[in-house]
Formats: C-alpha cells, structure tokens, sequence
C-alpha cells in the first residue's frame, strides 16, 4: 500500500495515469472519468456551496468545483497532493491528514452541503469503511448526499470473479467496496455502477 511518502512521489503524474486506465477501460480506473462527472453535475444541482473532499488528490473533481464557486474543504496524507491542489485552489481549507485515523479537527467543526470521496476510501478496511461512513454522515446539512465514488462490486463474487480475471495487476493492499455488504450497515444507500470496477455510493442524511 502507498504511504504518505509514496503518494508524494506519485503526486505529478497521478493524474495521467489515471487517465491512460481509464482511457483504456482497464482496471483499476475504468469508468473514473464518468463517477466525477455525475458527482460533479449532482453537487451543481443541489446548488451545494459547501464542499467536503476527502482525499482529494491533485484537487482534480474540487477544482471544478471551485471554479463554479463552492467554497472547499479537503483532507489528503500527501504534502505533494496538497502542495498541488493549493495552487488551483488558494483560497480552499485543505489540511494535511491520515484519514484512516479520521478527519481533522478544523473539518469536524462544520456541516456541508455535500461530502465527496472519490478514489480515496479504498485505502480503508471495511470495518474502518463503515466507522468513517458513519462519523461522517452527521458532517451533512438535512438532506445532504455523502458521494463515495471508488473500484466498487455489487456483490463479493463479483469482486472474485474480477480479481481471478485480472490476475497478478490486482493490487492485494487495496479494500474495494462490496456496495451489498456496505448496504447492510446502510439500507438507505444508493449504488451505481459505471464500469466492471466503478461504482458511485450515494448516502442521504
């Protein structure tokens, strides 16, 4: 699993080796493109003004919100990534954080009109994926989505049947979301899939 100090180093050609896999359509970013999108479209729609990005990456999804004029929170582990997205977005609070551990205390001290989380939660086991999903639902105004974009199943044989397929390229240190087994902590949740590896989790507080 990459650490603070790997994402550092992988920071200036993260985001085109994203787009060469989801170009592509091969795992693990078929369908990247698409998720960010329609997260992009839904927050726009619901007229959010208040953003929460957690593991934001480059700023490459908050940018665009940024520029539409959401005001931008973020936590991200990588000073490289946050050095990166600063520089499009000076005016965003983005704070430096391991959110296995979960969110910084400047974040918890506020209620937003979406929280996002796109490519980031995977580094979480599936315990610590329902404990944050948790903690985080009651970051949310009345009637606000959490959007978990990620490499996402229905179901755990789905997960086998495309880790058998994709063979030794399967990145073992990796917890891709189960959307049925998410769904049984969650019953309100929401899952869509954009591609045989990508899947949109949606909450509703």
């Amino acid at each position: 699993m990459l650490d603070n100090k790997g994402f550092d180093l992988w920071a200036d050609g993260y985001d085109e080796s994203v787009g060469l896999s989801d170009e592509d359509g091969t795992y693990p970013f078929a369908g990247y493109r698409q998720i960010l999108n329609e997260i992009y479209s839904r927050v726009l729609t619901d007229k959010c003004s208040s953003v929460l990005d957690i593991g934001f990456g480059t700023g490459t999804l908050t940018n665009r919100l940024y520029d539409q004029g959401c005001r931008i929170w973020g936590q991200d582990f990588s000073e490289r990534m946050i050095e990166l997205a600063k520089a499009k977005m000076p005016e965003a609070r983005i704070y430096q954080g391991d959110f296995s551990q979960g969110l910084v205390p400047e974040l918890r001290r506020h209620q937003y009109d979406a929280i996002i989380a796109t490519y980031s939660l995977h580094h979480l086991t599936d315990g610590q994926k329902i404990e944050f999903i948790r903690d985080t639902l009651p970051l949310l105004r009345d009637g606000a989505w959490l959007y978990i974009g990620d490499v996402a199943f229905e179901t755990r044989a789905e997960l086998e049947r495309n880790k058998a397929l994709i063979g030794e390229e399967w990145d073992d240190d990796e917890f891709y979301f189960v959307a049925d087994e998410i769904a049984m902590s969650f019953p309100q949740m929401k899952f869509e899939k954009f591609s045989f590896c990508a899947g949109l989790l949606s909450f509703k507080r």
